[in-house]
C-alpha cells in the first residue's frame, strides 16, 4: 500500500522546487522532508526525483505525482459530502497560457472560485508547451492549443483566440512604411513571450520567412503589450487585449486581412473526481462569451 504522507512529501518538493521549501509547506523540518522521500525511494527500489543540477521527478516520481494529484481532488468529492472529515477546502493546480490570463480567464473563474470556495495554484506556460505539465503529473488541468490529450485526461475544445499583428504608429511608420514585407520583416525587431513562443514563426511561414530575426523577450503577456506600446517592437497581439489601444490610436494593425487564430483546449484528468467535472462544465459554458466558436463550430 502507498503511504501518502510520503506521496505528500514529493509533491510538495517538486511544487516548491527544492526540499527547504517543501518542507516549509508542509510545516516539517527539511530533515523530516528528506527522510520521508528516503523512505519512498528505498520502498520503491528506485529514485523517484533527480537532485541534480535542479530538483525534477523521474519518470516513476511523475507517475505517482499524477496519482497523489487525482487522489486528492477524490478527497476533496468525498469532504463535500462528509465535511466532519476535515478542510473542505481545496487547491487547483493548474497550467494556463499567459494570454488568457491576461485577458479572458480571471472574469470566467471567478465566480466558480467564490461559490465552491477554490484557491487557485496557477503555473503560467505557452499554450504549446503547457500539456507537458499534464504528462508530468504537476497539475490537474491545463490551456493549451493542443486537441489530443495525454494518457488518463480528458480534451475538450473552449474556443479560439485570435491575434493580429500590432504596433505604434511610429514603429509603423519606420519599419513598415510601405507594409510588410520579406525585407521588412527581416529588418523590424518583434517582441516575443519566450524562446517556446511558436506564434510569430507561424505568422512568419506565411510569407515564406525562414530566416532568423530580430526579436525580444519578454515573458508577460501584459509586458509585450506596454512594449509594443512603447515602439520597441511589434507584436502578434489578442485582438481583446489590444482593443482599447487600438481605438484610442496607440496602436495600429500591420496586416488585419491575416489575423492567425489559435484553438485553445481544456485538458483535465479523467478521474478526477466532481470538482474538476464541474469546472470543465463551467469553462465550456462560460468561455464563449469571451473566446471565439471552436474551430469547425457553426
Amino acid at each position: 500500500m502507498l503511504d501518502y504522507k510520503l506521496l505528500e512529501a514529493l509533491a510538495a518538493i517538486v511544487d516548491q522546487g527544492g526540499f527547504e521549501r517543501g518542507a516549509q509547506q508542509l510545516n516539517l523540518t527539511q530533515s523530516a522532508v528528506s527522510q520521508r522521500i528516503k523512505l519512498l525511494e528505498a520502498r520503491l527500489g528506485q529514485p523517484v526525483v533527480v537532485r541534480t543540477p535542479r530538483l525534477l521527478p523521474t519518470p516513476l516520481g511523475q507517475r505517482l505525482l499524477n496519482h497523489a494529484q487525482q487522489v486528492r481532488l477524490l478527497e476533496h468529492d468525498l469532504l463535500d459530502q462528509i465535511p466532519a472529515l476535515g478542510e473542505g477546502t481545496q487547491r487547483l493546480r493548474l497550467a494556463i497560457n499567459a494570454d488568457s490570463l491576461a485577458t479572458w480567464w480571471a472574469p470566467t473563474i471567478g465566480e466558480f472560485c467564490h461559490r465552491r470556495g477554490v484557491l487557485l495554484d496557477l503555473v503560467v506556460d505557452d499554450q504549446e508547451v503547457a500539456l507537458r505539465r499534464m504528462r508530468d503529473g504537476e497539475v490537474a488541468g491545463c490551456i493549451c492549443a493542443t486537441a489530443r490529450p495525454v494518457q488518463g485526461a480528458r480534451a475538450r475544445p473552449l474556443g479560439t483566440m485570435r491575434y493580429q499583428i500590432m504596433a505604434s504608429p511610429g514603429f509603423a511608420e519606420r519599419y513598415f512604411p510601405e507594409g510588410i514585407d520579406e525585407a521588412s520583416l527581416g529588418r523590424a525587431p518583434a517582441i516575443l513571450y519566450g524562446p517556446d513562443d511558436r506564434l510569430q514563426q507561424r505568422y512568419l511561414d506565411a510569407y515564406g520567412f525562414k530566416e532568423p530575426f530580430p526579436h525580444h523577450l519578454c515573458p508577460s503577456s501584459e509586458g509585450v503589450l506596454h512594449m509594443a506600446l512603447s515602439g520597441i517592437g511589434y507584436a502578434l497581439i489578442p485582438e481583446s487585449q489590444g482593443q482599447q489601444a487600438r481605438e484610442a490610436g496607440d496602436l495600429v494593425e500591420l496586416d488585419p486581412a491575416k489575423p492567425m487564430d489559435v484553438s485553445l483546449y481544456w485538458h483535465y484528468w479523467r478521474h478526477g473526481g466532481e470538482l474538476l467535472d464541474a469546472l470543465t462544465a463551467h469553462l465550456l459554458a462560460a468561455s464563449d462569451h469571451w473566446l471565439m466558436p471552436p474551430s469547425g463550430a457553426d
